[in-house]
């Protein structure tokens, strides 16, 4: 890069919907892994797990998505109740398919990239049982 070139505002939100709309318009389930430790991250508590959560941000599991540059904000219901969710964006480690794990990671340069071949994820894949086949993206 040249020393004159334009700091660019990050691409995370912008894959997210492209992802995201990708995912649905191959009838598939969205699914994003969120690091739930991340400051400003509001998430059912409940269904944390060593600091991260899976949500399902299908059409039909949430109402009134809203994927901004600055954060993924939905209502959802969990345990029957209705919730507000609301992820900063620097908090979505991943998106992919649930029935396929086709998606894509995505890497701070400063932090350790997720390990989607985790039994933690893995064990969010659904009753497919597959490993994700995510890209690493830095």
């Amino acid at each position: 890069m040249s020393s004159d070139s334009k700091t660019m505002t990050s691409s995370r939100p912008y894959l997210i919907r492209a992802l995201g709309e990708w995912i649905v318009d191959n009838n598939l389930t969205p699914y994003i892994m969120v690091d739930a430790l991340v400051e400003g991250a509001q998430v059912p508590t409940q269904f944390v797990k060593d600091g991260k959560i899976v949500l399902n941000i299908g059409p039909y599991a949430v109402q009134d998505l809203d994927v901004s540059n600055e954060c993924v904000h939905f209502f959802a219901r969990f345990n029957g109740i209705s919730t507000e969710v609301l992820v900063p964006i620097r908090a979505v480690l991943a998106i992919y398919a649930k029935e396929n794990g086709q998606g894509m990671v995505f890497v701070d340069p400063d932090s350790p990239a997720p390990d989607p071949q985790s039994p933690d994820s893995s064990s969010n894949q659904g009753k497919s049982g597959s490993k994700p086949n995510l890209k690493l993206v830095k």
